[in-house]
């Protein structure tokens, strides 16, 4: 199956959990192709994995983006949707975050994953709004939750497309 895997990150931990589910799904027998959001196009893919990183509670604009302007082929489309927060939190949960996105695009499945704080690579306001919010530094991202949800993906996929589904 050839998917799509589409991310918007501004400081990286985002793209690198989408190339993570990209190596997964590959690993699976997928063909795949990980594009940044600002960039992606649907082009011949059979199936879409879109995800964002969450800033003041929203989706970057790039995802929003995306996922507004191929909205119509994504509701026909298999497709799956994630948001990588500062922690994971339930409120960075895809339809909460976005619910107007997650309502149109109608994914099989959602997730949503706690990301990576580096003070170092964030700007005055970022440092400043993350020590507000005494938000956990460092690397939170789980990967076996990250290669789990790849392997959810295929298993669903496999299921949407059995007959009679």
């Amino acid at each position: 199956m050839r998917i799509l895997v589409v991310s918007a990150s501004k400081h990286s931990a985002t793209s690198e959990i989408a190339a993570a589910i990209s190596t997964g799904l590959e690993s699976l027998g997928h063909t795949v192709r990980h594009e940044p959001a600002q960039s992606a196009d649907i082009g011949d893919a059979e199936a879409v994995v879109l995800g964002s990183a969450v800033y003041m509670s929203r989706w970057m604009a790039h995802a929003r983006d995306f996922a507004e302007r191929h909205a119509a082929e994504l509701a026909k489309l298999p497709t799956w949707v994630f948001s990588v927060g500062l922690a994971g939190a339930e409120a960075d949960e895809p339809e909460k975050v976005e619910p107007r996105i997650v309502a149109a695009v109608d994914p099989v499945g959602t997730a949503t994953f706690a990301g990576r704080i580096d003070p170092e690579l964030l700007n005055f306001r970022e440092r400043s709004v993350a020590r507000l919010v005494k938000a956990p530094q460092g690397d939170l991202r789980d990967w076996d939750a990250v290669d789990a949800f790849s392997r959810r993906i295929d298993a669903e996929l496999a299921e949407h497309l059995a007959p009679g589904s």
